[in-house]
């Protein structure tokens, strides 16, 4: 009796014992499982974070990378090479804004100009017409003033002094036409001229090295031609902008001429 009594005893702590070591087990199990969740989340966040800030500086150097080319560009080339096509880019501009300005204040609505004046001369009032010749602004308006001021003289003086400040205006629309066309003929060249520079100091540095090597060939020419580049943009820039200069020039003289066709014929008519 005494020995089943302590066989049961025995039997029960062996069985409360191993439960004991297989909840602790699954308990550390449990926190060990836990802990590499916490891990890996940490681990997940870690990257996502580096991944955005990864991509918040690749966005900065995208921003920074334009106006950074081109200054290293410049340097690049040289700067005795690279300034004075710089200069020839801001005269061109400057010319092509001056034009433009100008050409724009001499839009004129001529279609309204040659109404007043009709009305004004059927009228025999010559001095109102000059009037407003004077108030309208261009060059329209400006021709049509001389041949009022010389009303009085007979047709063939009028005709005569409207076809000679006429040629007076159409070139005072053409200034500095040709000044533009020298920046775009120079800035080339320049480019040019950089690039015989450059290749000649290139093959200044093979002589000096001994060798031809590709990394001395390739870094001399690629500054050589980076002149050429740049003077090339600098001509196609300005040739955009002189080939809209020179149609609107074209489209205020065939509407002057126009206009002036239709003046004599309100002159032909109202003149006594």
């Amino acid at each position: 009796m005494k020995k089943l009594v302590a066989l049961l005893a025995i039997a029960g702590l062996m069985t409360f014992g191993l439960s004991g070591v297989v909840y602790a087990q699954d308990e550390k199990q449990t926190k060990e499982e836990n802990v590499t969740e916490a891990a890996e989340a940490t681990q997940a966040t870690d990257e996502a974070v580096a991944a955005d800030v990864q991509e918040q500086e690749e966005e900065v150097v995208v921003q920074k990378s334009f106006n950074q080319v081109l200054k290293d560009k410049f340097i690049e080339g040289g700067p005795p090479w690279m300034t004075p096509i710089l200069i020839v880019l801001i005269l061109g501009l400057a010319f092509v804004m001056e034009r433009i300005i100008y050409l724009n204040l001499s839009t004129t609505n001529t279609t309204k100009l040659l109404m007043n004046l009709e009305e004004a001369l059927k009228n025999g009032d010559v001095e109102k017409a000059k009037e407003i010749c004077r108030n309208t602004r261009g060059p329209v308006a400006s021709v049509f003033y001389q041949g009022l001021d010389r009303y009085d003289e007979g047709m063939e003086e009028i005709e005569k002094a409207v076809v000679s400040y006429g040629g007076v205006q159409v070139a005072r629309l053409e200034t500095n036409m040709s000044w533009i066309g020298f920046c775009i003929a120079v800035a080339p060249s320049l480019g040019f001229l950089g690039t015989v520079v450059g290749m000649v100091q290139a093959f200044d540095d093979i002589e000096r090295a001994g060798d031809i090597s590709p990394t001395i060939v390739a870094g001399g020419m690629k500054v050589a031609l980076i002149t050429t580049v740049f003077g090339l943009i600098v001509a196609l820039i300005l040739q955009v902008f002189y080939s809209y200069l020179i149609a609107k020039i074209d489209s205020l003289t065939n509407t002057m001429e126009d206009a002036t066709i239709s003046y004599m014929d309100i002159v032909v008519k109202y003149r006594k």
